[in-house]
């Protein structure tokens, strides 16, 4: 691990340097790149520094201990002993998740698709809540919520709906909602009804990441439909993308011209091609990753949330919280939180083996 990091300590190095390189702004690829890496490397090598100094200290300590005679002095060594061994024995877990293997879709966008399941109605009522559950966390993390395509019922209810969030790190964190969730309700007659969910979410693809050929694509173009103002139900705004090779079919109609719709049709048919790439890498993956949480395994039962007793459980991690309303109004850091803690700790046991 420290010739490694000892690595990354000269490559930072290298890096600062060519960012000083006068003409470096002039390739704005070159700078970007250079740029997310520094990001990346300074605060590996931030809390590398501390370690060396604190475990500088305990070598400094230890020889006072062995020379000084004075009581007192004796003391403050001590405890100045005790505090760098306990911020070591700190910092070489930190360093050991800062190594981790970094997911290249982490710092992505991400489109976000719920589809209601077993349940009816009930369960495109539930969609809708949860919709709203995860609008009001990327409010709260001032990530900009943007939709795609919504399948709305009469009662308030989503039968599917598809967004985009926009924001720094988004699918670093909300890739660990991918999965089925569900709502037991108890009926009249005591029988226990479940209603269900699933959650995809999906690294927003550039064009790099995804090649699109022309011929695989149909474009059609019509009218909108359902609730919207003039422009919406009286031009040909909606747009349907069908991709033939898979047979993903898209349709957008949240705007109002047909070129904004054309362009979400597009990122969304580009983000399902680009997932599709990635869930056939996880299943090359599957045993070295069958430890992990947010394998990304769409059928996977994630949670299940009890409106009765008000408490949330996720299944993955065990982890149970008696606060359903805050958690509906979007507050699920401390799920999300928990669920990075146990992936980080699984990857680190898992490296241990090897």
């Amino acid at each position: 691990m420290f010739d490694k990091l000892e690595d990354i300590v000269l490559r930072l190095e290298e890096v600062l340097n060519q960012l000083q390189e006068p003409d470096v702004a002039n390739d704005q690829n070159r700078f970007r790149k250079l740029m997310k890496e520094q990001a990346e490397l300074t605060p590996i090598v931030e809390a590398y520094k501390e370690y060396k100094a604190c475990k500088q200290n305990i070598e400094d300590s230890l020889e006072l201990l062995n020379e000084e005679s004075d009581e007192e002095m004796r003391e403050l060594a001590k405890e100045e002993l005790n505090e760098s061994k306990a911020r070591v024995e700190e910092l070489e877990n930190e360093l050991k998740i800062l190594l981790l293997p970094k997911d290249p879709n982490d710092d992505k966008n991400v489109i976000v698709e719920i589809r209601a399941g077993a349940g009816g109605d009930e369960a495109a009522l539930f969609a809708a809540e949860i919709y709203r559950m995860y609008v009001h966390y990327a409010e709260s993390r001032r990530w900009k919520v943007e939709l795609v395509e919504c399948e709305e019922i009469g009662i308030g209810g989503m039968k599917n709906v598809t967004f985009m969030i926009d924001g720094q790190g988004a699918y670093s964190v909300m890739k660990y909602e991918s999965g089925v969730q569900r709502v037991p309700e108890t009926e009249s007659g005591g029988r226990i009804h479940t209603s269900t969910i699933t959650v995809a979410v999906m690294p927003e693809a550039e064009d790099v990441d995804v090649q699109i050929d022309e011929k695989d694509i149909r474009i059609d173009v019509m009218r909108a439909s359902g609730n919207g103002g003039q422009c919406v139900n009286t031009t040909d705004s909606a747009v349907r993308l069908t991709h033939y090779p898979t047979g993903i079919v898209i349709y957008s109609q949240t705007e109002k011209s047909q070129l904004q719709n054309k362009e979400k049709a597009f990122a969304l048919l580009r983000a399902k091609l680009y997932d599709l790439e990635c869930q056939k890498q996880h299943d090359a993956e599957a045993e070295a990753r069958k430890s992990q949480i947010g394998t990304g395994d769409r059928s996977e039962k994630i949670r299940t949330y009890n409106f009765p007793q008000g408490r949330v459980t996720d299944h993955r991690i065990g982890l149970t919280l008696y606060k359903l309303d805050k958690i509906m109004n979007g507050d699920i850091q401390e799920i999300l939180d928990a669920c990075i803690a146990a992936d980080q700790a699984a990857k680190i046991a898992s490296m241990n083996e090897d």
